[in-house]
């Protein structure tokens, strides 16, 4: 049970609560943008019939013993088994982590902070959280268990989403100039 709420106004873009502080995330430049719209393309139709995702989704998650808050993944999916029990109300902003989240990191980005979301992610219920590196053309993928780092010649691929498969080289790919 969460020992109480952090609410905080909507703002956008989104504000987030990341490390004890109010965070609002960075208007997305172009290979971030690119970079989410492949990642949810990918998911989406890997979901069908399993569940939702969606961009900037915005979810109030409560790790065990600890206050609840907002997070807004990148890409989030949820399966339609837990989204099933959530009244019309609790579906716009879920009061639960998704199933998988998927953060693009910006230049800006802090890397305290975004280790902070993946462990709030993990904790409050996640089973899967995909960082992906345009810097470095590296996707990270954390689960409760270990982080694996794939790398360009790679795909993402985890027992969290069966038979998700998605090219790396492929996936940044989509940040070739025309």
């Amino acid at each position: 049970m969460a020992l109480h709420e952090i609410v905080l106004r909507e703002t956008k873009p989104e504000t987030e609560w990341v490390r004890g502080r109010p965070l609002q995330k960075v208007s997305p430049q172009r290979d971030h943008s690119l970079l989410q719209k492949a990642m949810m393309f990918a998911l989406d139709r890997w979901a069908a019939g399993r569940g939702e995702v969606g961009a900037e989704w915005r979810f109030r998650l409560a790790p065990p013993g600890e206050s609840r808050r907002p997070l807004v993944p990148d890409v989030a999916y949820v399966s339609n088994e837990r989204l099933r029990h959530l009244s019309d109300e609790e579906l716009q902003i879920p009061p639960m982590a998704p199933d998988v989240a998927v953060e693009i990191l910006s230049p800006d980005d802090r890397r305290a902070d975004v280790d902070d979301k993946i462990s709030v992610y993990l904790r409050a219920g996640s089973s899967l959280v995909i960082v992906v590196d345009p810097a470095r053309r590296v996707v990270e993928l954390h689960d409760p268990r270990r982080v694996r780092n794939i790398e360009e010649a790679g795909s993402v691929k985890h027992d969290a989403l069966p038979g998700f498969r998605c090219s790396v080289r492929e996936l940044f790919a989509v940040l070739k100039r025309p």
